[in-house]
């Protein structure tokens, strides 16, 4: 399978490097040679791609938008490199075998997960004070480059070290509602710790009997110009983290009208298109009452997910309008209209209007609504495109960004074709598109004195929210 596993610091330091295979042959005097130079490939991607037009002549744009590494590409040492991005991390491997890309990338995932369910937050800082409990992970994970035991609940039978926790960095940037921020619990690890003064603390005596619940939904949506809906899915998944002691067999009820399958449901039912459960879960009763019984494992992990295409309310609709002034001057409205409730709010909204490359100078106006907050629209000249952003989005209320655009060369119909398409992203907490609702969470059998905490809350986010103009 993989040669090599390594993690990667934002500014490019190893962390935790391990070889399983020696397939490098001399290419690299220093053990850690081939992970600097993976990141710098990955740091400067685009700047190779720029290089390479340049020596064949071509012209090159600096204001193009910078480009991403792939997550699988090969080195010049002959090496196949795969990574994935976690918290800034970096999480890589190398394999000199034709593998496949899909298996190694959700391994590195899984790997991600172990540590973070072991240290309890994943960041650098973790990574560097629990090294030795994660070089003992990937002990246990791997032989030989091959997986062998991944699973949370399995690794602890094998795992003797205790992590050192950790104190998780504050970061509510992302949450303009406090509510619905990750609790510190979440960020417990799923074995007995120590603090950072060394004393050992058992989870099973001083942590509540607390688990979490989070319903999540990404929407995938496409508009035409004037705002009629193109294409539209939900990609959904409910979210476990348990800190219940003795592992008590729970039971979970979603809505009694919950229908799987496109055209089987009733007027007014909630109808899903395919759902995958967890090997966990069990069926019996979700025929019958829509309720699912299941020994919750340790660590995170997802209950089901499920999938919903076809018409829904969207909560944002866009309105874009374009006007060419003069031969070389456009301006630009944007309405957007929250069609949510006004109990509920978008948080961190940020709408991007890409613009043509000729951009020679651009003024933007926001027309505001009360209770929005900071609001702001700015041209990025370096990315030619306008970035909007909104701190809060109140629901049924509209807002405008309205742009002068002057352009170093006459308006054509290949100039126009540059302008767009209108990107959103926004996250809406305590809210979800599709009604689907958690009647209840309860422990199956009654336990005199077991009083669990229960947290549900539900988030929807956008995955790829476009306009077409």
């Amino acid at each position: 399978m993989i040669s090599n596993f390594f993690v990667i610091s934002p500014r490019g330091d190893t962390i935790i490097s391990k070889d399983y295979r020696t397939d490098r042959g001399k290419v690299g005097a220093h053990e850690r040679s081939h992970t600097e130079a993976f990141f710098r490939k990955i740091k400067f991607w685009d700047m190779e791609g720029e290089d390479e037009a340049a020596e064949l002549g071509k012209k090159t744009d600096e204001s193009k938008k910078r480009e991403n590494a792939p997550p699988v590409f090969i080195m010049p040492d002959g090496l196949s490199y795969l990574h994935v991005k976690r918290n800034g991390l970096i999480f890589g491997c190398s394999t000199a075998r034709n593998v496949s890309p899909t298996t190694i990338i959700e391994l590195l995932s899984t790997i991600a997960k172990v540590f973070k369910d072991y240290c309890g937050t994943l960041s650098e800082e973790a990574i560097r004070k629990n090294f030795i409990l994660l070089y003992e992970l990937l002990d246990e994970m791997m032989d030989y480059g091959y997986p062998q035991v991944t699973r949370t609940e399995n690794l602890k039978a094998f795992v003797y070290n205790e992590p050192i926790v950790v104190e998780p960095v504050a970061n509510t940037g992302n949450m303009v509602n406090p509510k619905t921020a990750s609790a510190n619990a979440v960020h417990k690890p799923v074995i007995s710790s120590v603090n950072a003064s060394g004393r050992k603390s058992n989870l099973n005596n001083n942590q509540k009997n607390e688990i979490f619940v989070d319903i999540l939904e990404k929407l995938n949506i496409v508009f035409s110009n004037n705002g009629y809906i193109l294409n539209s899915t939900i990609d959904g998944c409910i979210q476990m983290k348990s800190y219940l002691a003795g592992n008590p067999e729970l039971r979970l009820a979603l809505n009694e009208d919950l229908v799987i399958g496109r055209g089987s449901g009733q007027y007014g039912s909630i109808t899903v298109d395919d759902m995958i459960f967890n090997n966990c879960v069990n069926l019996t009763e979700f025929e019958s009452a829509k309720t699912l019984s299941f020994i919750p494992p340790d660590g995170e992990f997802n209950v089901l997910n499920y999938r919903i295409t076809g018409e829904f309310n969207t909560p944002f609709r866009i309105f874009p309008a374009v006007e060419e002034v003069e031969s070389n001057k456009l301006e630009i409205s944007v309405m957007i209209r929250a069609e949510i409730p006004n109990n509920h709010f978008g948080a961190n909204v940020s709408v991007e209007v890409p613009l043509p490359n000729c951009t020679a100078a651009t003024s933007c106006n926001v027309i505001t609504s009360p209770g929005s907050g900071p609001n702001n629209a700015e041209w990025v000249q370096q990315d030619s495109k306008i970035v909007w952003t909104m701190k809060k989005f109140p629901g049924a209320s509209e807002q405008t960004m309205k742009a002068k655009i002057t352009l170093s060369e006459p308006c054509t119909t290949q100039i126009r074709r540059e302008i767009g398409p209108i990107s959103m992203s926004f996250e809406i907490p305590m809210y979800n598109v599709s009604n689907l609702q958690v009647r209840y969470l309860r422990i199956a059998e009654n336990m005199p004195g077991y009083t669990p905490y229960r947290w549900v809350r539900y988030v929807t986010q956008s995955s790829s929210y476009i306009c077409r103009l």
